[in-house]
C-alpha cells in the first residue's frame, strides 16, 4: 500500500511541533498510527525522497519512542 504522510513522517525525520498550531501531542498519536502500518506500506512524505514504513522503523532515529 501507499501513504502520503505530509508533513508528519519524512525519510529519517519527522515533521516540527515547535511551530504555531503544531502539536507534541498529535504527531506522536499520528506517528504511532503510521507505525503499525505494514512494512511495505510507501511512504510519500510532503517533502524529500519516499520510504518505506520497515525503512523509517529500522533507520528513523525519530522513532524510538
Amino acid at each position: 500500500g501507499y501513504v502520503f504522510t505530509g508533513d508528519t513522517l519524512f525519510f529519517g525525520s519527522i515533521g516540527r511541533y515547535d511551530l504555531p498550531g503544531a502539536s507534541e501531542k498529535d504527531l506522536i498519536n499520528s506517528l504511532k498510527k503510521l507505525c503499525v502500518l505494514p512494512g511495505d506500506t510507501v511512504i510519500y512524505p510532503g517533502h524529500g525522497p519516499k520510504s518505506t514504513i520497515a525503512e523509517e522503523l529500522k533507520n528513523n532515529p525519530f522513532l524510538g519512542y
